[in-house]
């Protein structure tokens, strides 16, 4: 999955830091979020949201790899 939140968050003139402790999070999980290292559970996601002011669809975007056909099984 691929993000925007690192622009945004520039944008809105806040670091890592401040975005953290407005999330309850630590910074290590906005660099991991930015990176795309870590994928944010989706209340983690809409607080992101909330927080810079976009909508979910703004922040956080599938890859065609998000739907291999692995990892979408269905039941």
């Amino acid at each position: 999955m691929k993000n925007n939140v690192k622009a945004i968050r520039v944008t809105k003139g806040l670091t890592q830091e401040e975005l953290a402790k407005l999330l309850g999070v630590s910074r290590q999980t906005i660099i991991s979020i930015e990176s795309s290292r870590y994928v944010p559970s989706t209340v983690l996601s809409l607080k992101i949201s909330k927080f810079l002011d976009k909508r979910v669809e703004e922040l956080f975007e599938l890859e065609k790899s998000d739907f291999d056909s692995k990892s979408s099984r269905s039941s």
